[in-house]
């Protein structure tokens, strides 16, 4: 299973190759897969080098040779093809015409590569590196009353707002001149078409995520339960409800709110845990025991042995405390951004941790 701290160093990467966009049809992206032959890439881009030659514009010819050319050399630094086979990235990437500079980008990937790709154009090709950093828990959120419903997706530690919908049922209060059986049988129709509605929306929406562990179902009123336990979900769906859960909201407060309120449903997700790591962290800190916090005085805990776990914000990632907690061994956590807590923590100081011992600096 990949990492956290390794997903988050090949998510940076990927997020700067995201960003770079070819003024031409020069950026070259090669996958080789786990145990192919590294002979046959070499002689597939000298190949390519030649076809290369027939490009019109002379500037866009020269960047792609070259590209191919940089791409070669790199290949000859390898004996054979890594263990999980590479990816590489080369192109111009100057964003002023007719300058050149061109940058090359080699990945051993974390996970085996299964897919053998030649590509030029003028995005890099990311898709099957974005495969190992795509997010395996995948939950399905369904937050409603009679007014609104919102349905969303908790991925990993970050909230997916879909859709947001507003009914027209009306109040318990009978509008006037209408007698209360009618107003009652009218209020029916509509409370049921609107519990359809939003039923139909979110099978559209959780049937095209195969990595749905379960369906959590809240709410601040009773409709909630008539809307899990009615016949309104197809009855796949209905079998991966997993809990219904009481919140005082609904909307993006109500959606914070499930999450909290559905820990120990779950308790195994990495959202989970991190909000009970930092509620441990806060808890420590309010009493002044136990934690540090700010780089100088966490860094002085981790070099004096002291510090059990090191928590970094994912903005603040460093490869050389990475390296210290190794040496220390010092238990790293990256702490997402995506949630309130996360957020709390990245304002306070960005970097702490919990101690081993209690240490006078």
């Amino acid at each position: 299973m990949l990492s956290e701290i390794k997903k988050h160093k090949l998510k940076k990467i990927l997020k700067e190759l995201g960003s770079i966009k070819g003024r031409h049809t020069e950026l070259v992206t090669v996958y080789i897969p786990q145990g192919y032959p590294l002979s046959e890439i070499i002689n597939q881009i000298r190949s390519e080098q030649g076809t290369a030659e027939n490009i019109k514009s002379k500037q866009v010819r020269k960047n792609v040779v070259s590209a191919l050319e940089k791409i070669l050399r790199h290949l000859q630094l390898y004996n054979k093809t890594p263990e999980n086979g590479l990816a590489i990235f080369c192109g111009n990437v100057s964003q002023e015409e007719g300058k050149t500079n061109i940058k090359l980008w080699a990945i051993e990937p974390p996970e085996p590569i299964k897919v053998k790709l030649y590509w030029c154009d003028q995005v890099f090709r990311l898709e099957p590196l974005e495969e190992f950093i795509k997010e395996k828990e995948v939950y399905g959120i369904i937050c409603l009353d009679k007014s609104e419903a919102d349905i969303a997706f908790l991925v990993g530690k970050k909230i997916n707002i879909i859709s947001h919908q507003e009914s027209i049922v009306p109040g318990k209060t009978r509008a006037g001149g209408q007698s209360s059986a009618r107003f009652s049988r009218v209020r029916e129709g509509l409370k049921h078409d609107w519990l359809k509605n939003v039923a139909e929306i979110a099978e559209r929406t959780f049937s095209q995520e195969k990595n749905l562990i379960g369906i959590i179902i809240s709410g601040p009123g009773p409709i909630k339960e008539e809307f899990a336990k009615g016949d309104y979900l197809r009855t796949d769906l209905k079998n991966k409800i997993i809990g219904i859960v009481d919140t005082g909201y609904t909307g993006e407060y109500g959606l914070e709110e499930t999450i909290e309120r559905a820990k120990d449903i779950i308790s195994e997700a990495s959202v989970t845990k991190e909000k009970n790591l930092l509620k441990e962290f806060f808890t420590m800190l309010q009493k002044g025991e136990g934690v540090t916090y700010g780089r100088e005085e966490t860094l002085k805990a981790l070099r004096a042995g002291a510090l059990k776990t090191l928590l970094l914000s994912e903005s603040l990632e460093d490869e050389s405390i990475e390296e210290e907690c190794r040496n220390y061994g010092t238990e790293l956590k990256i702490i997402s951004e995506d949630t309130r807590e996360g957020q709390q923590f990245k304002e306070l100081c960005g970097i702490g941790g919990i101690l081993r011992y209690k240490i006078n600096f």
